[in-house]
């Protein structure tokens, strides 16, 4: 028999006088997978988390966690939830080795302080005060103690925002390192190589709504083309000479350039078209749908990561 859901979401709703930021929203999330859920900048995703750890609390509709309510079993959620939100406030005085050892005292099993704190790559950090801590730095530390439990499910907002490439990386292995031992994460981030890379599924919300709910590839699939070939010409693309090849399923002016977007064999395509119509082209750039395309495709929007700190 298949397990039950680690995460079940029912119709959340969240309205903060004249704005509606969570808008019957349901999300059903199988233990052991990473989920994403990713969103412009007041979408309501990180609402949508802190409803589903019962920081908040919904106007209706309801959250279950491992079996769970999220509010009304919050001290047994303590013990197998973790979390970690954006913009954490800690003892400013406290060092990092003394906030780790200070929450570890709030669980029955705990992750040795020392190794925890190595696993975020802090060690060299241990005796430095909150305070004086960069906001990667800082960052780590949220999510070290948001691990240090032994959760079974985790919910991490914005995993790598302040990290360095090399931080990130290592922070990804971590979380597949998590998922590998059965843990569920849910993620929240603005990152699409990020959210590529680590869900297995993602959740699109788009003003307070879910827009989709697929795997990073079902997304792509449902953005309705494969492929992308960027042209730049010396002299303009006659009208209607690419419209009609085969595979192709839409053309645009984009400035300078000629987008054209498809399936098959597309440049060949495009580059023979181009050649008989004797349209010499300065530059030709192929490339293969991602996430980015499908987040526009779906909601009509493009993310953009300088947008995305809240």
């Amino acid at each position: 028999m298949p397990s039950s859901p680690a995460v079940v979401a029912e119709r959340l709703h969240k309205r903060y006088r004249a704005k509606t930021a969570v808008d019957d929203v349901s999300l059903s999330i199988d233990a052991g997978e990473i989920f994403g859920i990713l969103g412009r900048n007041g979408a309501g995703k990180t609402t949508t988390v802190e409803l589903i750890a019962g920081v908040r609390k919904p106007d209706r509709g309801a959250v279950r966690v491992l079996g769970l309510d999220s509010l009304r079993d919050r001290t047994r959620l303590r013990q197998v939830l973790g979390v970690q939100l954006q913009d954490a406030t800690l003892h400013a005085a406290l060092t990092v080795t003394e906030l780790v050892r200070l929450y570890a005292t709030f669980y029955r099993d705990p992750v040795p302080a020392g190794e925890l704190i190595e696993s975020v790559g802090l060690t060299a950090s241990g005796r430095t005060r909150f305070e004086n801590l960069s906001g990667g730095q800082a960052q780590r530390l949220s999510i070290a103690l948001a691990l240090i439990g032994r959760p079974r499910v985790v919910i991490l907002d914005e995993l790598t925002t302040g990290l360095d490439p090399e931080a990130r990386r290592h922070m990804w292995t971590a979380v597949e390192a998590l998922r590998d031992t059965g843990v569920t994460v849910l993620l929240v981030s603005h990152a699409m190589e990020e959210v590529e890379r680590l869900c297995d599924r993602v959740a699109l919300l788009d003003a307070g709504r879910v827009v989709a709910v697929d795997s990073p590839a079902g997304l792509v699939e449902r953005a309705g083309f494969a492929q992308r070939v960027t042209i730049r010409a010396v002299s303009p693309v006659p009208e209607g000479l690419l419209e009609g090849l085969a595979g192709v399923e839409r053309v645009r002016a984009e400035g300078g350039r000629v987008v054209v977007e498809g399936r098959g064999d597309l440049l060949q395509a495009v580059s023979v078209a181009l050649v008989r119509a004797g349209v010499v082209a300065t530059g030709t750039r192929s490339e293969q749908a991602g996430l980015d395309d499908a987040f526009v495709a779906l909601t009509g929007s493009r993310l953009d990561p300088e947008e995305e700190k809240r």
